[in-house]
């Protein structure tokens, strides 16, 4: 099932700011990652700092009949943080992998379309980022926000 919200956005990096090495940890790493598979994450758009990822609604997914359980909004949200952490490597700015160290979420709404995790670095240095992230629904509602310090292992 794809909403207007997903189908919306690009399906591919904006602007090619971002370097090939970003890009391969993003798809070759974080999403296929055997949860990120498992909760079928893809990404929406991404460039420098800021990247999008998105998920389908899925019966499977849910707690109750209909909200998508807060396990998985949550996991979308570290998942999004992760991409953004990555999505600033490069040739001069490589890592041979990385962890979340904190990762906080806020649920403002029940979660019962597909949603769009965008993931936006605030502070980063050569070993640590922290990013916020915003989740909204289909329709356009803020159901969570969270924020994602990562580190990163050279």
């Amino acid at each position: 099932m794809t909403s207007g919200v997903i189908a919306s956005r690009p399906r591919t990096t904006e602007g090619g700011a971002m370097h090939s090495l970003a890009q391969h940890w993003i798809d070759s790493v974080l999403l296929a990652s055997p949860v990120a598979k498992a909760l079928g994450l893809t990404l929406a758009a991404a460039e420098v700092d800021e990247v999008t990822l998105a998920l389908s609604y899925d019966d499977d997914l849910t707690t109750v009949p209909g909200v998508i359980h807060g396990g998985v909004v949550s996991t979308l949200v570290d998942t999004a943080g992760a991409a953004a952490s990555a999505s600033g490597l490069g040739p001069d700015n490589e890592a041979s992998g990385g962890a979340t160290t904190h990762l906080a979420v806020t649920y403002l709404a029940p979660a019962q379309t597909d949603l769009v995790a965008t993931a936006t670095v605030l502070h980063r240095t050569r070993s640590t980022t922290l990013s916020e992230v915003r989740v909204r629904d289909a329709q356009g509602t803020l159901v969570a926000t969270g924020q994602v310090h990562s580190r990163l292992f050279r």
